[in-house]
């Protein structure tokens, strides 16, 4: 099974979507080993570093003036910052240009189905794939809490899919994003990824491949470009986390809490597209949800990653470990790139609700996998939310 874990820009395309989460590049067992290619940065370039980053990047040794001439590119385990207390993201203006947008658009090294491990637990049999649909453009009418989510790691610059959600500590402005556990950790073998920030409807006219080769950052991110200011994901992922396999996926979740590249953080992303997700944590078991609907952009074969896509099927259930927690799983024919996009059934309350993210699925791109939202999920949701709660 491929994971749907991070595109990449590397020579070589591979699929996407695996028992795992996705993470991108050649190697496993040699990522983080050495730097990855320089990437060019246009004149434009400017960092923002916040004091409480600058001092938490002088205790990891990391030389503030080379950060900004490329010093984030180094992965040497040593500098790879691991634990939740070490994410740092400084804002580097005009690093997610256009062209290197459109480029972080090849997925992960594909897992066969007769990889997964476990299903001790109840697993019901394997959906019949559901084609997935072309949202209708402009995507921030049909889908305005939807984006992309970019970043870098040792093989370069990657993509997810990712969800706006709501934020009790600022109803109505939340600045708070869902996605997966692997589009912002490498998991066991790795740290966190950098340069993370998220786009709101990207490409939200539906332009075509060719002419995005044309278009302006405005065309390309009508909503801006939002930088992670800090992220949360689950312990299990970071301990166990892989990008083969399927291990760390029924903890494959994560929240971003963004600010805007540019401009003044007064409005937030809420107020700017419109729209949040409630985040559904005592999600319903699969006998009672009638469909789920997973939303995201695919970039594995035959989807390039441009367009925004969506699958809608009565879920089933899959189990990986009888001692971890059964995820959901439909039919979809959805590849890489769709990893970390939102899964949305009815709430509670009868309305529309997040209630997980794609995080997993198979190299013939029949079904996706992804957790179901629980006690672990709530924690760090929550941590994030309070962390700004008075900000």
């Amino acid at each position: 099974m491929r994971s749907i874990r991070p595109l990449l820009t590397a020579a070589s395309a591979v699929a996407a979507l695996t028992l795992t989460v996705t993470s991108c590049g050649p190697s496993e067992e040699n990522a983080g080993d050495k730097p990855s290619a320089p990437t060019s940065l246009g004149p434009a370039e400017k960092i923002k570093i916040p004091e409480d980053l600058k001092d938490r990047l002088k205790e990891h040794g990391i030389d503030l003036d080379k950060w900004r001439g490329g010093e984030w590119r180094n992965w040497d385990r040593d500098k790879w910052l691991r634990e939740a207390k070490d994410f740092v993201n400084p804002i580097i203006e005009d690093l997610w240009n256009p062209d290197r947008m459109r480029e972080a658009e090849r997925p992960d090294e594909p897992v066969e189905e007769e990889d997964i491990s476990g299903d001790e637990g109840v697993t019901d049999p394997t959906p019949d794939p559901v084609r997935a649909k072309a949202v209708d453009a402009k995507y921030h009418d049909n889908a305005p809490e939807s984006g992309k989510v970019f970043f870098d790691g040792p093989e370069g610059s990657m993509v997810c899919s990712a969800t706006v959600v709501r934020d009790p500590a600022h109803p109505g402005k939340s600045n708070m994003v869902w996605t997966a556990g692997h589009c912002v950790h490498k998991g066991k073998k790795g740290g966190w990824y950098r340069n993370i920030a998220f786009v709101p409807s990207y490409n939200d006219a539906a332009l075509a491949t060719s002419d995005l080769e044309k278009a302006t950052r405005e065309q390309i991110a009508p909503y801006g470009v939002w930088w992670a200011e800090w992220v949360k994901t689950s312990d299990q992922w970071i301990a166990e986390g892989a990008s083969t396999g399927g291990a760390g996926a029924p903890y494959d979740f994560a929240v971003i809490k963004v600010t805007p590249e540019k401009g003044s953080p007064a409005k937030s992303l809420e107020e700017t597209v419109g729209s949040a997700l409630p985040v559904e944590f005592n999600a319903p078991a699969v006998p009672k949800v009638a469909s789920l609907t997973a939303t995201g952009y695919p970039a594995a074969a035959p989807f390039d990653g441009q367009k925004m896509f969506q699958c809608r099927d009565k879920p089933g259930r899959l189990s990986l470990k009888a001692d971890q927690p059964t995820m959901y799983r439909i039919g979809c024919t959805m590849t890489g790139g769709s990893s970390g996009g939102g899964w949305v059934a009815e709430g509670s309350d009868g309305k529309p609700a997040l209630v997980s993210n794609t995080s997993i699925g198979p190299s013939t791109a029949g079904w996706l996998a992804g957790p179901r939202l629980g006690p672990e999920a709530k924690g760090i949701f929550d941590e994030v939310s309070k962390k700004y709660a008075g900000r």
